[in-house]
């Protein structure tokens, strides 16, 4: 993406609406609601964007915790486009970042990003406006935020901070494939970042997921330190979106059955998850004959990624078989259905892939291809929830094995060149209270161990008693992501599996 940043916009913006200059200025809030119609074209919030945009304003840490759709993104970037200084975006993908800073570059205002797949000219125009003080959003990922010229530039004292936005926050939680140490590294950014400057400044930090059960939300506050922070949530329940779940016997009768699914629905736009970056490969192949289809994976170029993206986008793909690695920030309303070959590992993981469907508030279908309850007939599942967890304990073996190899404390730039699996190792100590992080390059080794295998283990068992229940569907997740409340209220939801049969 050409970088021209509009230089215009920062004039645009201060002479149109009040900027708040400094700690103790605000913004109020009818001039918020004017740049919020001028910019966007809306005349008000859906709750809870007003609360969100006054939290920000005011300059408190957040926990927000909104589904697929909800409009997350102009929650933070109107307050920091009121604000003087420059607001920090960490997002996982390149894609999420190009597409939410094209957006805002066509409205002339002042954003940009940052990332490895930048040509050295841009990046250098990018840092050049950094250092002009023209930007307002600054779009990075954990890696470049951390990375020698991004973060010196971010330490000088004269440059304001309005706050650390983290977007797609669940990715902090989640180990497996995408996994990126880095993330682990977030919580001691703000105490680094204020020690460059001057006494009684104050650093917001703002997480925002789709997906974030009571567990998920607790390691967000503990490890992005998070300062009483207001948590902002809503229950996950689409009623446009019909869950099914469908045991099979043998992995023939798995294939079977999704090709009829895909018989049935060969004009509509879904997504096929799979576990594994061999299965994406092998399945998209077996289907390529009948179907405009590509595989998806962590372990594909970036170019290649970004290129099937834009081909399922554009129409050209009507799905792709893909691992985890696929869906975040890929806002496609027309998704009509998502089919789990083979079931994910978290309910969290679940939630958050079959929200890629009926974005646009049209009926739309998640189905799940689950191996029989026993696992005597068709051991798949069982077979691969052994190997994610045998993957799981060699990470926690390699970490424990380099605690006699490291020094008590050092730093992480170190540990990565002189150890294979080094910095990720790091993280799973940091993960099980074995280490901190005095700043976010430097660790100090501590003596508390506890066991994340054993969290891991309860997570994938409440995803089996979810696929194999009898319950309502969608109460079952609004009882797993703490809305109790509002699942008794639900009763049967009338727009799932479980309940077809007793309707």
């Amino acid at each position: 993406m050409a970088v021209n940043i509009p230089r215009l916009g920062l004039g645009t913006l201060n002479k149109r609406f009040r900027v708040a200059d400094m700690v103790n200025t605000s913004v109020a809030w009818g001039e918020v609601l004017q740049a919020f119609q001028h910019i966007w074209g809306y005349s008000d919030f859906r709750p809870p964007q007003d609360a969100i945009v006054k939290a920000l304003l005011e300059r408190r840490d957040l926990l927000v915790v909104l589904p697929t759709g909800g409009g997350k993104s102009v929650c933070f970037q109107l307050p920091a486009l009121l604000q003087s200084g420059l607001t920090l975006v960490v997002s996982p993908l390149v894609a999420l970042m190009e597409n939410q800073v094209q957006e805002l570059r066509e409205k002339s205002l002042p954003a940009a990003t940052l990332h490895s797949q930048i040509s050295p000219p841009e990046r250098r125009k990018t840092l050049n406006a950094l250092d002009r003080r023209h930007l307002r959003l600054l779009y990075v990922s954990p890696e470049t935020l951390l990375s020698p010229p991004v973060w010196e530039r971010l330490c000088q004292p004269s440059l304001r901070l309005n706050g650390l936005i983290l977007d797609e926050a669940h990715c902090l939680v989640a180990w497996g494939e995408t996994f990126r140490p880095a993330y682990r590294r977030l919580g001691a950014v703000r105490r680094a970042l204020l020690a460059c400057r001057p006494e009684g400044s104050t650093l917001p930090i703002a997480a925002f997921t789709a997906t974030a059960d009571p567990a998920a939300q607790q390691v967000l506050r503990e490890v992005l330190q998070l300062q009483s922070p207001q948590v902002v949530r809503l229950n996950p329940h689409r009623p446009n979106l019909h869950l099914r779940v469908n045991a099979v016997v043998s992995e023939g009768q798995r294939k079977g059955r999704l090709k009829r699914y895909l018989q049935q629905h060969s004009d509509q736009a879904g997504l096929v998850y799979v576990r594994t970056r061999k299965d994406s490969e092998a399945l998209a192949q077996q289907l390529a004959a009948q179907y405009r289809v590509a595989p998806y994976h962590a372990g594909l170029s970036g170019r290649d990624r970004r290129q099937t993206e834009a081909a399922w986008m554009d129409d050209r793909l009507q799905f792709v078989v893909c691992t985890s690695a696929f869906g975040m920030g890929v806002n496609k309303p027309n998704t009509r259905w998502v089919v789990h070959y083979q079931a994910p590992c978290t309910i969290t993981e679940y939630v958050q892939e079959v929200g890629r469907a009926g974005r646009d508030g049209r009926a739309a279908e998640a189905l799940t291809l689950v191996s029989e309850p026993t696992g005597w007939l068709e051991p798949g599942d069982r077979q691969r929830a052994k190997f994610f967890e045998a993957q799981t304990q060699a990470l926690q073996q390699k970490a424990q094995r380099l605690i006699g190899q490291i020094p008590p404390s050092g730093d992480v730039r170190d540990i990565g060149q002189q150890f294979d699996h080094g910095a990720i190792s790091l993280s799973w100590l940091h993960s099980v209270g074995q280490l901190e992080w005095v700043t976010p390059f430097e660790y100090r080794l501590l003596e508390q161990p506890r066991s994340q295998l054993g969290a891991q283990i309860a997570a994938s068992q409440s995803m089996h008693q979810f696929l194999h229940s009898r319950q309502c569907r969608w109460q079952g997740l609004l009882v797993a992501f703490g809305f109790r409340t509002e699942a008794q209220r639900l009763g049967g939801c009338g727009h799932c599996d479980n309940c077809d049969r007793v309707s």
